[in-house]
């Protein structure tokens, strides 16, 4: 038998090739806290582990492929999902350790972490992305700057209406203001503020479905300046009125303020 060992570093670059990709991604349904996917260059999954298809509100793997973010996801969530993807394609650059939402029905207030790296076939060309993401509360115990600034997010989500200014949010991380400034954007892509509008919106999603209290009411408690503030604000983010919106969450008949 030969000395595997003495063949020097290409012999196990030659044995991973040999390996199916299929079934290396299978060992991800190993990992029940962990969602992993593999896209294509259009954004649709090509595979999907079972903490992913639970994300994606699907029994099985081949209900979510061939499918995209748009078909499981808040529309503001999916768009950002496949801006990410766009720029690791086109950069070939990884994304490592995104901290934001979790990728489920607005106003979650969990949190992810999340990874994304390009593909690239034989030839060196990218074909797709393949990613994947822990709850945050899974990986606070590490102390990071990220689960610092977890204090923060929990209470936005928490308190929505919340008027904390930077430095009040700055201090419950033990940060200065301009080192929180700083590490939200470096982390959340946005600023604190930026990021509060967009829980609030998501927070004013669940109320226009699971509520009958009127648009009105909702901008008010929510902390929007006014009615058309708070229209504005969420014709950006989900790309239709508030009213609109309620209307295809809320059945015929069911009778909900406007």
């Amino acid at each position: 038998m030969p000395d595997i060992s003495s063949q020097g570093p290409q012999s196990s670059q030659a044995f991973l090739r040999r390996v199916r990709g299929a079934e290396m991604a299978r060992l991800f349904d190993l990992l029940p806290d962990m969602s992993f996917f593999i896209k294509d260059r259009q954004g649709r999954f090509m595979a999907v582990n079972r903490r992913g298809c639970d994300y994606c509100g699907v029994k099985h793997e081949k209900d979510a492929i061939g499918k995209t973010d748009l078909d499981f996801f808040p529309r503001s969530r999916a768009i950002e999902y496949q801006e990410d993807d766009e720029t690791v394609m086109r950069t070939g650059k990884a994304i490592v350790n995104r901290v934001e939402s979790a990728p489920e029905a607005e106003g979650s207030p969990r949190l992810v972490m999340t990874s994304k790296m390009p593909l690239r076939d034989a030839a060196g060309h990218i074909i797709g992305i393949a990613g994947f993401s822990r709850q945050l509360d899974q990986v606070r115990s590490r102390g990071s700057g990220e689960a610092r600034l977890a204090r923060v997010i929990e209470h936005m989500h928490q308190q929505p209406d919340t008027t904390l200014s930077s430095a009040a949010m700055a201090r419950m991380c033990g940060l200065s203001q301009s080192q929180f400034d700083r590490s939200f954007r470096r982390v959340f892509g946005t600023s604190a503020r930026q990021y509060l509008l967009r829980v609030r919106v998501e927070a004013a999603c669940r109320r226009l479905a699971e509520t009958e209290e009127t648009v009105a009411a909702i901008a008010a408690e929510l902390g929007f300046f006014d009615h058309a503030h708070f229209t504005r604000s969420f014709r950006s983010a989900m790309g239709l009125t508030p009213a609109q919106y309620r209307l295809q969450r809320v059945p015929r008949g069911a009778g909900r303020g406007t």
